[in-house]
């Protein structure tokens, strides 16, 4: 009941500020750093990928403050990769308390709903949804928020673009081609909102056969390189198709908690460590300029 009254009101106030394209961004109370995980495309580890980095986040500096926000509307993903359910908890600001496992503290939209219920909304739920699920949390202290992005360049990706100071994106894609040309479109709608790209993030990089060792290239090989070449942007890393993986996604045990030395937690560490050398960069160079 509180977020369908939260929700009703957004309706008539966030989305007026949005429709009037107001410059000056509203910065998430509490909030140093927002890095978004996006692609154009479904399907290529968007989820997976933030509950990597998170958790290599939070498993390589514990005294880091970490969050997760799930923007996927229609398809949240977080609730069963996170270990989580249930309903958040209101403070007398009417605000909502993020649910937290394994340190970090996260909000989804499947904390809302049933598990098996299905959310038939047109873009103006959709933006309104989002701006509770931004403004109407109880976050900070956090050092990041990561945003778990939905496939597309719609309503949703703009809403965030527009509306939050964004410290940067990372790309998640494939090597095959098709999730390639998606993630393109998705590079170009950052630069036209003006969201620096913190670098591309190849997923399913390879298959590495545990009986004989040899390397199966399934999706393709070196897709992401070439597309990280051609738009100038750093390859951050590449994941490896690997079936614990899956595993632990679908059982709710962080693959980088559970398996810390596997070759996907190396990966996720590794790109966790130069997303904090990178906006501890931007950080500096803003601190220079003012």
């Amino acid at each position: 009941m509180h977020f369908q009254r939260a929700l009703r009101f957004a309706i008539s106030s966030h989305f007026m500020c949005q429709t009037r394209h107001l410059a000056t961004k509203l910065g998430i109370a509490g909030v140093r750093h927002v890095v978004v995980i996006s692609s154009a495309k479904g399907g290529v580890g968007k989820s997976s990928t933030t509950v990597g980095l998170g958790t290599a986040l939070k498993h390589l500096h514990p005294s880091l403050e970490i969050g997760i926000l799930d923007a996927d509307v229609f398809g949240p993903s977080i609730p069963l990769m996170m270990a989580l359910e249930g309903k958040p908890e209101i403070t007398k600001q009417n605000l909502m308390k993020p649910l937290t496992n394994f340190g970090i503290k996260c909000i989804s939209m499947g904390f809302l709903m049933e598990k098996e219920s299905a959310v038939v909304w047109r873009g103006l739920m959709v933006m309104s949804a989002i701006q509770k699920l931004l403004f109407g949390v109880q976050w900070g202290p956090l050092d990041y928020l990561l945003i778990d992005m939905p496939p597309g360049t719609g309503d949703t990706q703009l809403s965030i673009a527009q509306n939050i100071p964004i410290s940067g994106a990372v790309i998640v894609t494939t090597p095959q081609d098709i999730a390639l040309m998606d993630a393109r479109r998705g590079a170009t709608m950052f630069a036209k909102t003006k969201v620096p790209v913190l670098g591309i993030i190849q997923n399913m990089s390879a298959f590495v056969c545990e009986k004989c060792g040899h390397e199966s290239h399934i999706f393709g090989q070196n897709g992401a390189k070439r597309l990280a070449e051609e738009l100038d942007i750093e390859l951050l890393g590449d994941i490896p198709l690997d079936i614990t993986l899956r595993e632990c996604c679908d059982s709710g045990r962080p693959i980088v908690l559970t398996h810390p030395n596997s070759k996907c937690s190396q990966s996720y560490q590794q790109i966790a460590q130069k997303l904090i050398e990178k906006l501890s960069k931007k950080e500096t160079q803003k601190d220079l300029q003012n």
